[in-house]
């Protein structure tokens, strides 16, 4: 089991509720390959990755909605040139991200 996972686990073991992201999909260069995760707990705290910089602050704001609905989201972040200056990957790849609630 992954350090992120465990983590993840350990959390929920203590009551804390839990979102788990993960890389479902990439095309290009993307930092993180398919498989990587991100978890983050109802206080804010969070392990592992699934990119990094903007992208992962927008995926830990998401997951707080997915914490409190249950309901998954699937997001996807890339470079295009209407997203050229929100929340993109620098690198010019583009992901896909599964957010769903975790334990």
């Amino acid at each position: 089991m992954s350090t992120t996972l465990e983590m993840a686990k350990s959390w929920i073991d203590e009551g804390r509720e839990v979102a788990l992201a993960t890389v479902v999909e990439t095309w290009g260069s993307a930092p993180v390959p398919v498989g990587g995760h991100l978890a983050i707990d109802s206080k804010g705290d969070f392990a592992g990755s699934v990119s990094g910089g903007c992208v992962e602050a927008e995926v830990i704001a998401r997951a707080e909605d997915v914490i409190a609905s249950g309901e998954p989201e699937l997001l996807e972040f890339g470079v295009a040139n209407e997203t050229a200056w929100g929340v993109g990957l620098a690198c010019g790849g583009r992901i896909r991200v599964l957010v769903e609630k975790f334990g």
